[in-house]
């Protein structure tokens, strides 16, 4: 008796129900694409994406099934990863124009500065860093009074995007190290005359800023100098304005 109930089957297991998800077609990026690289139709890829998943701002193949072909040629104002969802504020159309001017934020200007290992954070100063730029100078007011030649820093410039930077391999102390020569800095008008006047005053430095605060508000008040582009420097109570008109 035993041995004959051991014969008997198990019962089929109950199937299991595959709940399909849903999904739309999304434009991704196919590699990895370099900030102010011209994008082709080679590096994009439409790819399934979960719809619940899928923001607004990605680029949907039922809202645009030509988006390839339409955004072949763009520039990408920001890099982006392989794999990563093709966003339209990420890509700008230059219609002719170069990177510089594809980048640029609307009212803004890029202006370029010479610049050097000491003066450029030794080299380590990237596109799309921010930093200060920071104006040393000699005191002529000190000197008047008496004083040995002196010299005086102050930041004029803060939380400054780099737009680009000239970099050239070079040695230093027999290893290979990238050094950038110039920094192109994206300005308000304003900003760019007072750079454009601090290069006659003295020597340029750029301060790199950690990138825990590069977010932060302090771009100074463009409005406030409106006025009067330049360099107000006290000491021993004589005030100094340098200007350009």
């Amino acid at each position: 008796m035993l041995a004959g109930r051991g014969g008997d089957e198990p019962p089929p297991a109950a199937p299991v129900e595959v709940v399909k998800m849903d999904t739309v077609d999304i434009l991704v990026a196919r590699g990895d694409i370099a900030l102010g690289q011209a994008v082709s139709a080679q590096d994009m890829q439409w790819q399934q994406w979960p719809t619940q998943a899928a923001s607004p701002a990605f680029v949907r193949r039922s809202d645009k099934p030509n988006a390839i072909e339409q955004l072949s040629g763009a520039i990408a104002r920001a890099p982006f990863v392989a794999g990563e969802p093709i966003r339209d504020a990420k890509l700008i159309k230059a219609n002719g124009s170069g990177y510089m001017a594809a980048v640029l934020d609307k009212g803004m200007r890029a202006i370029s500065t010479e610049i050097s290992p000491e003066t450029g954070a030794g080299g380590f100063i990237l596109p799309n860093d921010r930093v200060d730029v920071i104006l040393s100078k000699r005191d002529r007011e000190a000197e008047k009074s008496g004083a040995a030649e002196s010299h005086i820093s102050e930041t004029i410039l803060s939380n400054i995007r780099i737009l680009a930077i000239d970099q050239t391999l070079g040695e230093k102390d027999g290893q290979k190290v990238v050094i950038g020569k110039t920094a192109t800095l994206e300005l308000t008008p304003r900003q760019s005359e007072t750079l454009a006047l601090s290069r006659q005053l003295g020597t340029l430095s750029l301060a790199l800023r950690s990138l825990a605060d590069a977010g932060e508000t302090t771009l100074p008040d463009d409005g406030a100098a409106n006025k009067r582009a330049g360099i107000n420097t006290v000491r021993f109570g004589i005030s100094t304005m340098s200007t350009s008109k």
